[in-house]
């Protein structure tokens, strides 16, 4: 392997850039994205992301780092080594393992780009006005390891690729179709494909548990402080859809924080799916 380059100066173009990457602002501007940790920048690989600048320590601080500078430089990109204060100016988490990536963010997707041509049901996701980036990425987690086919972004506050939700979602959000969409675009797409929109409630008179969700859906969640705003229930029953709740104690203080809620009901369809 060539001598990498190396940076030792903060005041750096390069660093300065990648420093200002944490402010969606900015990744939207230059549509750039940094990821942290060898795990999640190996999934970003893995999902075919193009990857445009790869910063570490010296290898013999940490020599974990060798394989993926090995796989950056076959992709004709040259490491940047940097010093131990440079590269947590760089990281949004603290502590950071040893290196960060840049990559390019895909093409934005669009609903008709959700595969339905398998033959089980679709199950999809749509989250409501999150603004918890680490919310996101649990929630883009538990769909992945649920088996669902897309996370919908509606009245999008925090991007997929914010480092928290990359961090929470362990890289799930390179794999799992993330695509943004309103209220109106989403219902009509789910009008023209058949798939019933499904919310949860604290209100609802059905029980996720007593409820058919074995055929498509499309499962609406939305912040734990407000809940869905009432212009998706509306819509929600006027295209058929309906409402589920998740039975809490009395004597609970608080509801259940979406990426829970989530968990719990996309679980549920997995079960009965799995023997239907």
């Amino acid at each position: 392997m060539p001598t990498p380059l190396r940076i030792t100066s903060p005041d750096n173009p390069r660093i300065k850039a990648v420093v200002r990457l944490r402010e969606q602002r900015e990744r939207r501007k230059t549509g750039l994205f940094t990821v942290e940790r060898s795990r999640e920048i190996e999934r970003a690989l893995d999902a075919g992301l193009s990857l445009i600048e790869l910063y570490h320590l010296p290898t013999e601080q940490v020599p974990t780092v060798a394989p993926l500078l090995k796989q950056a430089e076959s992709r004709g990109v040259r490491p940047v080594e940097v010093t131990a204060p440079i590269l947590a100016r760089m990281c949004y988490q603290q502590n950071p393992e040893g290196l960060i990536a840049v990559f390019e963010a895909p093409p934005p997707r669009k609903l008709e780009n959700i595969d339905i041509s398998a033959k089980k049901p679709p199950l999809i996701l749509v989250a409501v006005g999150l603004a918890k980036p680490g919310n996101l990425g649990a929630i883009a987690r538990t769909l992945s390891a649920a088996g669902g086919d897309a996370l919908v972004i509606a009245d999008q506050v925090v991007d997929p690729f914010n480092p928290n939700a990359i961090r929470a979602s362990t890289g799930a959000v390179f794999s799992s179709p993330c695509i943004a969409g309103s209220l109106d675009e989403i219902v009509k797409w789910c009008d023209r494909h058949s798939v019933r929109l499904v919310a949860t409630s604290p209100d609802a008179p059905n029980l996720y548990t007593e409820t058919d969700l074995t055929g498509p859906i499309a499962l609406v969640v939305g912040p734990e402080d407000t809940g869905l705003p009432p212009e998706w229930f509306e819509a929600i029953e006027m295209h058929h859809g309906l409402s589920v709740r998740i039975p809490m104690a009395p004597t609970a203080t608080d509801s259940l924080n979406a990426a829970t809620a989530a968990a719990v009901v996309l679980f549920e369809a997995v079960r009965q799916r799995s023997r239907k």
